[in-house]
């Protein structure tokens, strides 16, 4: 079977990766289409920091449990849609043949391992993968696997919104137009929020931005989202050093920061610009089950269009290309593999 590792440092295409088998309560999917999400390419710039923090990381948080060894393979692919092939014991659901997508988790009698990240379990970038057959959620009739595959970012940003407990009166700014803010964007539009700006240096993701309903995109090296509004929310999504530092010095007293972008380096951030404007901050991370749901049926019935996201789909031989140019803002956005 082919799938992508992480081998040495290199995102590299594995010819002989072991056939995944189902074991109980748990299905054998064929995988469709997986997108390539920012996380992941962090992971392949930075793996050894990211798994150095997540075992500094306290308490019960999803990234906590990222245990991998990187002397060996390392298997990648969280955002996708599957079809059915065959049930282990015990398990049932959707007849083989359907398409179904699921958050990215494998549970087992050991626990809960994250299909995200992995030495041993398959991900979405693949032939097959075995996923929980209690995650899985049927696609709707009519929904492309290219589409269902976007539930998993979309997800993400109705989290992102749930946490911001905006309403459509609010005015907000969205700084950063990658997966996580354009899927801000989508959720809120959705909602029915009249004013959103959105801030990125990168002229095709700020033209994704309009198109997945944005009502200014302004180039922030140009000039800046607060002089167009004065929000009641910021939200952070880009994930880059400086970002929240420079929003927390311009947003306005009282106002809602939502810090859904994840920066993997070290940051500072001047306190006084919060404590002295009563800044309301809150972070927002992955989704809950109701939340996937969710983000499925808003795709499903026409209220969010993720088309304008997918700037490319690509065979898995062409995904190491594909990281390389998702690296460069101005001449990707979404890519999709289709294993």
């Amino acid at each position: 079977m082919r799938a992508a590792v992480l081998r040495s440092g290199s995102l590299m295409v594995k010819h002989d990766a072991p056939e995944p088998i189902p074991g109980p309560g748990q299905v054998l999917a064929e995988v469709k289409a997986c997108g390539i999400c920012g996380s992941d390419l962090q992971f392949v710039a930075h793996a050894p920091e990211m798994v150095a923090i997540a075992g500094t990381i306290g308490g019960d948080a999803p990234f906590a449990r990222l245990a991998v060894d990187l002397s060996r393979d390392v298997y990648m692919g969280h955002e996708f849609c599957a079809e059915v092939l065959e049930y282990g014991p015990g398990a049932g659901g959707p007849k083989p043949g359907t398409l179904v997508t699921s958050m990215p988790a494998l549970l087992s009698s050991s626990g809960i391992e994250p299909l995200v990240y992995s030495n041993t379990a398959r991900c979405g970038f693949g032939e097959r993968v075995v996923l929980a057959a209690e995650l899985m959620i049927p696609v709707p009739a009519g929904v492309k696997p290219t589409t269902a595959a976007l539930t998993e970012p979309i997800a993400v940003g109705v989290h992102a919104v749930n946490k911001a407990a905006l309403k459509p009166a609010d005015s907000v700014v969205v700084l950063g137009c990658g997966g996580v803010g354009l899927a801000i964007i989508a959720v809120m539009r959705a909602r029915g929020v009249e004013s959103i700006v959105a801030a990125d240096p990168s002229p095709l993701r700020r033209s994704i931005a309009s198109a997945m309903g944005a009502h200014h995109a302004v180039d922030p090296t140009t000039a800046s989202p607060f002089d167009l509004v004065t929000p009641d929310i910021t939200i952070e999504a880009a994930g880059a050093p400086g970002v929240l530092d420079d929003a927390m010095c311009r947003a306005p007293k009282g106002s809602r920061i939502v810090i859904a972008g994840v920066c993997m380096q070290a940051d500072t951030l001047h306190m006084i610009y919060g404590a002295s404007k009563e800044l309301v901050m809150t972070f927002a991370n992955g989704y809950t089950p109701e939340e996937f749901a969710e983000a499925l049926r808003l795709i499903a019935d026409g209220s969010i269009d993720v088309a304008p996201m997918v700037t490319a789909v690509v065979d898995l031989s062409d995904i190491a290309r594909s990281f390389a140019d998702l690296a460069d803002p101005t001449l990707q956005c979404k890519v999709l593999v289709t294993p």
